[in-house]
């Protein structure tokens, strides 16, 4: 079956449609825009949205198929590191 949103523009969501998206709080999601550990954004008249894709992306990142499983993906915590590693940065672009 054909997907009904093919050849739409990509669509957006603000800072609390993104949050209940992913099922955080809005403030944990400013929290991770402010350290850099969240996904990427943009923004629009001043106004901060999220792309679909993006929000995916950032969750695909994090994920596992067990507890020991190493991939060196990871998604950080909202708060501030000492410093976010070049290669983690490189991954959010």
């Amino acid at each position: 079956m054909p997907d009904p949103n093919a050849g739409l523009p990509p669509r957006y969501l603000r800072t609390p449609e993104a949050a209940r998206f992913l099922g955080l709080s809005g403030r944990t999601l400013e929290k991770h825009r402010t350290y850099g550990t969240g996904p990427k954004y943009s923004k629009i008249g001043g106004r901060v949205v999220y792309s679909l894709d993006d929000l995916q992306a950032w969750v695909s990142r994090g994920e596992k198929n067990s507890t020991s499983d190493d991939t060196g993906d990871t998604v950080l915590p909202a708060k501030r590191h000492a410093a976010i590693s070049p290669a983690y940065r490189d991954k959010r672009q």
